[in-house]
């Protein structure tokens, strides 16, 4: 009984974390448009979810992000919707599958990267105020990382079109895009885990709905 009570919890939580996910994805502050590409902050509901109620709700809070990005790159599409976009694909079914990938299976990696390498943080008893960061500025850097990285591996044509460069020149601009846009939002998001994920791990093991690690630790 105790243990479905707390199944129920749990579902009602990732429910209430999906939701805030949507809303910011359908704001300009979830999701900021640049003149390449968007800049999000979506991820820090999911890396904050992961770290209260574990590495499962971490991966279904990404594919819901991921799947928002979909949308968002269908709808409003950008010079770089064809990597985030099925539907903008420029190279059929491949290229559809990869888009996917890119949009959804890399957001499905935040939660569940920033969830377990909570517990490995909590395992060895790191305090909350160094480990909280260290989890925001980690997950927000798979973000960036995965995508921009698939994005070079598996469009580097296409993206080299997009920006009207030479292929060879792609793999810079990667960098560039990373070190410009990346690393500010994962200082961003070790800020504001931070200063979030403090007062909410605590309501959270209050309210017994949070990760099993996390109740272990009261």
């Amino acid at each position: 009984m105790k243990t479905k009570k707390h199944d129920t919890r749990w579902m009602v939580s990732v429910a209430l974390m999906a939701a805030i996910v949507i809303v910011l994805a359908n704001t300009p502050l979830g999701m900021i448009q640049l003149p390449v590409i968007k800049a999000t902050t979506v991820h820090i509901p999911v890396i904050i979810g992961a770290i209260l109620l574990g590495p499962w709700a971490g991966a279904i809070l990404g594919a819901v992000f991921g799947v928002c990005s979909l949308i968002s790159n269908t709808m409003a599409p950008t010079l770089l919707s064809f990597a985030f976009s099925p539907f903008m694909s420029t190279t059929g079914i491949p290229g559809a599958l990869k888009a996917i990938w890119i949009s959804v299976g890399c957001r499905i990696l935040i939660g569940v990267i920033a969830g377990w390498l909570w517990i490995a943080l909590e395992k060895i008893k790191m305090n909350h105020l160094a480990a909280l960061p260290i989890v925001g500025f980690a997950g927000s850097m798979v973000n960036t990382v995965a995508v921009m990285g698939s994005i070079y591996i598996l469009f580097a044509q296409q993206y080299a079109e997009a920006r009207e460069v030479a292929v060879s020149a792609v793999w810079g601009l990667i960098i560039g895009t990373v070190t410009a846009s990346g690393i500010p939002e994962a200082i961003a998001a070790s800020i504001l885990v931070l200063a979030l994920g403090k007062a909410l791990i605590q309501v959270f093991r209050r309210m017994g709905s949070g990760a099993p690690n996390m109740q272990a630790a009261k």
